[in-house]
Parts: structure tokens; C-alpha cells; sequence
């Protein structure tokens, strides 16, 4: 069994436009969005989830994100902050899972749309279900998906493999 968490990055600033995509920090409302979505992480069903590995964009707004999440473990679990995924598209993302090592059984991946919406879909099993539903309207900064696969090995990835088990978006945990 493997779990996949895909988590936008939380609204970004767009205050200075001379700023470069990569560089934008978060706004003030995604710091408290973030601030929502560390909260729902620690308080959710089935407890705060364990990554046994957490990969990240290197944008400004990915990383803060990330940061943001940090203080919920202990100690942070084995992270890899890579360029390659930032604004990555689905098919570029479904290829970097599938080279993880199989004892690998929880990834949390921090990044961009349209990236992780397409991914969220394309791995997605196709029926229509509410989850797929209000993904297919939108996926907005902060939202956060959990796909289940009944495979062994990241190798085995394929579309419509998973079961969407949780989408959630910092407006539904609280008004921000």
C-alpha cells in the first residue's frame, strides 16, 4: 500500500510584480491559510500524517509551505527540495514517484498547479465520485489531496490506480 499527499502551496504574494514567479513569497492570507492547514494536519482523522518522505519545490512559496509544516514532527522526515518539480506537469511528477525507492510507503509532494491537479486526476481511479468532482472545479492554493494505491512498489504507479481518499482546502477547515 502507498499514500501519496499532494499539497498546493499556500496564496502567494503578488504585491511587487517585479518579483520572479519562483521568487514570490506568501501572503498574508496564505500565511493564514498555512497556519489552517498545519491545525487541520495535527486535529485530522487519523492523526497528523508521517511522510517517509516529503518532496518540495524550490519556490519561495513551496518551501515557506513547507516550513510552515515542519514543527508538526518531531523530527523532519527525509525531504527533498528540487527544482525539478517546480511547475512540474502531471506526467513529469507521475515519473519522479515512480523512481522512488519501494520501501518508500508516504510521500507528501509540495508544489504548483496545474501539476498537481492534473496529477490528482490522471491517477485517480476515473469514476465519478464528490472528491473528483470538486477537484475537476478547483484547486485552489492550500488544498490538500490524499490518493491511496494498492501496490507494492512506485514502479507500478499507472493512471486511475488510486482511490481518492481526501481533498480538503484551508476554506472548509476555517474561513481565512
Amino acid at each position: 500500500m502507498k499514500t501519496l499527499f499532494l499539497l498546493r502551496h499556500m496564496k502567494s504574494s503578488w504585491d511587487d510584480d517585479s518579483v520572479p514567479d519562483h521568487e514570490r513569497p506568501l501572503s498574508a492570507r496564505g500565511e493564514r491559510a498555512l497556519a489552517t492547514m498545519a491545525d487541520y494536519f495535527r486535529r485530522r482523522k487519523g492523526g497528523t500524517p508521517r511522510p517517509d518522505l516529503i518532496l518540495c519545490s524550490t519556490a519561495v512559496r513551496t518551501r515557506a509551505t513547507l516550513a510552515g509544516l515542519l514543527p508538526l514532527w518531531h523530527e523532519p522526515p527525509p525531504m527533498s527540495v528540487d527544482r525539478v518539480f517546480y511547475m512540474a506537469s502531471a506526467p513529469a511528477l507521475a515519473d519522479r514517484l515512480r523512481a522512488l525507492a519501494d520501501p518508500t510507503a508516504t510521500v507528501l509532494l509540495i508544489g504548483h498547479n496545474p501539476g498537481l491537479e492534473d496529477l490528482a486526476l490522471e491517477l485517480a481511479h476515473p469514476e465519478e465520485s464528490p472528491l473528483r468532482t470538486r477537484i475537476m472545479e478547483k484547486y485552489p492554493t492550500g488544498a490538500l489531496t490524499r490518493l491511496e494505491f494498492a501496490i507494492d512498489r512506485w514502479s507500478d504507479l499507472a493512471p486511475g490506480s488510486g482511490r481518492l481518499a481526501e481533498f480538503i482546502t484551508p476554506r472548509e477547515v476555517a474561513p481565512v
